[in-house]
């Protein structure tokens, strides 16, 4: 797997330096078991997105990109990054039998750190007699107070919450894995307005303009009934 970046200028750098990170992922593992050994498809790799700048993941398939993009997906939203995938996807088949499968992933945002565990469902060996049995998807939220929220329909609301996108707009504005670029710009208006009234926070202004366009309507209406009272007397 490669990774390329644009080449910057010496003032762009230290103007790039100084911005705080949007996007920070260290030692990145994904790894799984089989009865000969512990195979790692990504191993220990740091990324830093700065703000206004572009990564791009670039590999051969089967190199592990769509891997990266699928681990952070799901743990932030419960789910892949493709639509033709599911998260029990999430579960290599060369895994052992006995093997946990689960998706950690530490971020930070505005400053405050938060780390989010999540499994799906897959079958394991019982803990006590013989056969099998399915572990439950679970999640845990660790916040930066130290609570946990351990619910997943309350840890899927707060972490889209926190965001301000949901899942298919994350992944149309921050993660774009190969082919779903293509989405965000075959969009209808209305499908494009609502994504990017919710990246920049315009939707006060989309307030105001709604209730402009109805108190012109009223106005006109009230300003045409006048005239034609007007119209009438003169006539």
């Amino acid at each position: 797997m490669a990774f390329f970046r644009k080449k910057t200028s010496k003032i762009d750098k230290i103007e790039r330096e100084t911005t705080i990170n949007a996007v920070e992922i260290r030692n990145l593992v994904v790894e799984y078991h089989t009865s000969k050994a512990t195979v790692k498809a990504v191993n220990g790799i740091d990324l830093t997105l700065k703000k206004k700048h572009t990564l791009g993941l670039v590999g051969e398939t089967g190199a592990g990109k769509t891997t990266i993009f699928d681990a952070i997906c799901y743990a932030l939203y419960d789910a892949p990054s493709g639509d033709g995938r599911s998260a029990n996807m999430m579960r290599s088949t060369y895994a052992e039998m006995t093997v946990d499968t689960y998706v950690e992933l530490v971020f930070v945002h505005m400053r405050k750190e938060y780390t989010v565990r999540r499994n799906p469902d897959y079958e394991r060996p019982k803990l006590k007699g013989e056969g099998m049995t399915t572990q439950k998807a679970a999640v845990e939220l660790h916040l930066p107070d130290g609570s946990v929220i351990a619910d997943r329909k309350k840890a899927n609301a707060y972490i889209q919450e926190l965001l301000g996108v949901d899942r298919n707009q994350f992944t149309q504005i921050s993660m774009l894995a190969q082919g779903e670029f293509k989405k965000l710009l075959v969009a209808d208006t209305v499908e494009r307005q609502k994504i990017f009234s919710k990246l920049f926070h315009t939707s006060k202004y989309y307030v105001l303009q709604s209730r402009l366009q109805d108190e012109t309507r009223k106005l006109y209406n009230e300003c045409e009934d006048k005239k034609k009272s007007i119209e009438q007397y003169v006539a």
